[in-house]
């Protein structure tokens, strides 16, 4: 039986567990934290907006596309999608189970390749980031056999 892993994940922090069959339980693989999704948003920007020279005598301010927040979560879902990755290519896990807040979810799915999204099956759109490994694994009792 191939060995699942689950990633735990909201946009500060993440937990790999991996489960290895019936009556495995759940082992944890790898615990990641990205700090910096916890900083006020000014505290990310090093400097005002730029300034653009603008048609007429008035100067025009450019704002960045994404608020620094959404732009540290992304790194971050960029981060663990590595990691999904190197875990299927190197032959660690052959099934993956996600599970992490909608508006996390969608970040993660976005920066998956497509041969890693294909072992995804299952997702979770809930923040269990801080459940112990008791009651994760009662949570995802439907998708894997402990």
């Amino acid at each position: 039986m191939a060995t699942t892993w689950i990633l735990v994940a909201n946009a500060s922090q993440a937990k790999l567990y991996a489960n290895t069959g019936p009556k495995k339980g759940l082992a944890l693989v790898k615990e990641l934290l990205h700090p910096e999704s916890r900083e006020k948003a000014a505290d990310l920007v090093t400097d005002r907006p730029g300034h653009m020279q603008s048609a007429g005598n008035g100067h025009g301010a450019r704002q960045p596309r994404t608020d620094p927040k959404t732009n540290e979560a992304r790194h971050f879902a960029q981060e663990l999608a590595r990691e999904l990755t190197h875990g299927r290519t190197s032959g660690q896990a052959g099934r993956f189970i996600l599970v992490a807040p909608p508006a996390f979810m969608g970040l993660i799915n976005e920066k998956l390749d497509g041969p890693t999204a294909g072992l995804v099956s299952d997702r979770f759109e809930k923040d269990y980031t801080k459940s112990s490994e008791k009651e994760l694994a009662s949570h995802l009792e439907s998708c894997i056999f402990l």
